[in-house]
């Protein structure tokens, strides 16, 4: 197995998540306790739940795909009887002074039910699913989807939904699916453009905007229009633009950022944590981190183009879809490209879940890789 380990994505990752570490000394000065203590010892035992995964035949983990599953959908059954609610969300487990977040380990449960699913359910005679085969992935996205959603978490809801749908698109689906897929997001479009675009008189007549909490619609409204509302639902936006810009190419330096530093940046230590390495160290090195992301992306997919069975190529789509959408989502909504969703950015954000889970998904792709050329 040896020789099949592969090395590069995890150099890779080992990389970014040092840079991560080093980033956030900056971000988490005083009077705020120094979180990057604490994230290197999530990132320690992180490496040492790689090096457990790694261990365990990935055939096992098969077999466990379901029981795996289940628990993680009671674990969010639970939260709405003894969750710890914090910033309007019931989404942790309060456990002594640590939190444990289900719904980042609710990813990986919905990856492998999924990866499962279509391992079990190949059919060599009919290569493209229909619409009536495909009720079994949509059920098994659609359950911890809702109870996410309802936390309410719209961030990981979305994540979890849209790495799905890349499993599910590279399952092959019919054309006509496509084509309904893609006429979604030009309704989607146009419902943003009627509810919050279109000039009308008010009162606006509305097709979901009204079903929306008021910071969800703030939200929409502040990216579509930046400068609305700068002292309420555009200023993480606008601070954070600013952060992006001052940076300039090469950056301010390492804790010489002004953003950073008066504690301008909302969340600088998690959600925010790309403006903080922008300001301090531009557009060069923010390069070199994309760079590095992109090279994670490639080394996983070619674990999966390499692996023996579909339950192993499945399940490394769908890792590295679940990486792709984070790092696509946060890094857009921190330079104003998307809306603010309160979305971690991979390795880089302070956080033991976020961090545990990410690792979790890496030893899966390093099992699947180890265990090519066994069966």
């Amino acid at each position: 197995m040896v020789p099949h380990v592969p090395w590069g994505l995890i150099i890779c990752v080992l990389g970014v998540a040092l840079l991560g570490i080093w980033n956030l000394a900056s971000a988490s000065r005083p009077p705020l306790a120094p979180v990057w203590s604490t994230q290197a010892l999530y990132l320690g035992l992180g490496v040492a739940a790689v090096l457990v995964v790694c261990l365990v035949d990935y055939r096992w983990i098969q077999r466990m795909a379901v029981p795996i599953y289940v628990v993680n959908i009671l674990a969010l059954i639970a939260l709405r009887f003894v969750g710890h609610t914090a910033k309007g969300a019931e989404s942790w487990f309060a456990i002594g002074p640590f939190r444990l977040q289900p719904a980042e380990f609710m990813k990986i449960g919905v990856v492998l039910m999924l990866a499962k699913v279509y391992h079990d359910d190949f059919r060599p005679n009919e290569p493209s699913y229909s619409l009536l085969r495909l009720w079994k992935p949509v059920l098994v996205v659609a359950v911890p989807f809702i109870l996410v959603l309802v936390q309410p978490d719209l961030g990981t809801a979305l994540m979890i939904g849209l790495s799905s749908l890349t499993v599910i698109l590279f399952g092959k689906v019919r054309w006509y699916l496509v084509a309904t897929l893609l006429a979604a997001v030009l309704a989607g479009a146009i419902v943003i453009w009627n509810d919050y675009v279109r000039d009308v008189p008010e009162p606006r007549p509305t097709i979901v905007r009204h079903y929306l909490k008021k910071h969800q619609s703030q939200r929409i409204s502040g990216w579509l229009d930046p400068e609305a509302d700068l002292r309420g639902s555009g200023y993480h936006a606008a601070q954070s633009k600013i952060a992006v810009g001052s940076g300039g190419v090469s950056g301010k330096g390492w804790r010489e950022g002004t953003q950073t530093g008066l504690r301008f940046l909302p969340e600088q230590h998690t959600d925010f944590i790309f403006s903080v390495w922008a300001e301090e160290h531009g557009f060069v090195l923010c390069t070199l981190l994309l760079v590095l992301y992109g090279a994670i992306f490639i080394f996983g997919l070619g674990v999966g183009f390499n692996a023996r069975d579909r339950f192993g190529a499945f399940v490394a789509v769908g890792v590295v879809a679940m990486l792709f959408w984070q790092v696509f989502e946060n890094i857009g909504m921190v330079i104003g490209l998307l809306p603010v969703t309160g979305i971690t950015l991979p390795l880089m954000s302070y956080g033991g879940s976020s961090m545990m889970s990410v690792m979790l998904s890496i030893g899966l792709l390093v099992n699947i890789s180890m265990r090519r050329h066994m069966f």
